[in-house]
């Protein structure tokens, strides 16, 4: 599974906005030429990103866009699902409005799908790495995301021994 260019662009402004956040507004022209991303392309994601509330826009000669709310307050799952739909690993999964997971093929309890438990874990899996993800994660970089292990370790090796032959 990919997600397109939509998650991957759309988050690109989204960490850019965080980045530079204030009381001004930043102007999408300046995000789309620092990151080298087109402007009209842009605009259609912001528009979908403004729709679900995660970012404002002012306009005017001081216009653009700031976020909605604070950078730890929005979740990867949101911006995705806001740039991309509903998040399904392949196109016969999906999401009840109950919560439950459903596949499209399954037409009774005597014909269950062989897959779907394998769909529904690979589908919890990004889910919830998305929903643990939030956008002050992404700025603090991968370090903050999947910290370094500070525990035992293997053995250190003095490399003066080993080529020694000792």
């Amino acid at each position: 599974m990919m997600f397109s260019t939509k998650a991957e662009y759309g988050i690109r402004v989204m960490v850019e906005l965080a980045r530079r956040a204030g009381d001004e507004p930043i102007p999408l022209a300046e995000i789309a030429e620092h990151d080298g991303l087109p402007l009209a392309y842009l605009e259609h994601l912001v528009a979908r990103l403004r729709k679900a509330g995660l970012v404002d826009s002012r306009r005017g000669s001081r216009g653009g866009y700031m976020l909605a709310r604070p950078a730890a307050q929005i979740t990867m799952a949101e911006v995705v699902e806001a740039l991309e739909g509903a998040i399904a690993p392949i196109e016969c999964i999906s999401e009840a409005a109950d919560g439950s997971i459903v596949c499209a093929r399954e037409s009774s309890a005597e014909h269950s799908c062989p897959t779907k438990l394998l769909w529904t874990r690979v589908r919890f899996s990004i889910v919830s790495t998305l929903r643990e993800t939030t956008l002050a994660d992404l700025l603090r970089g991968a370090e903050a995301v999947y910290p370094v292990p500070t525990g035992p370790t293997l053995p250190s090796i003095d490399l003066q021994t080993l080529t020694s032959g000792a």
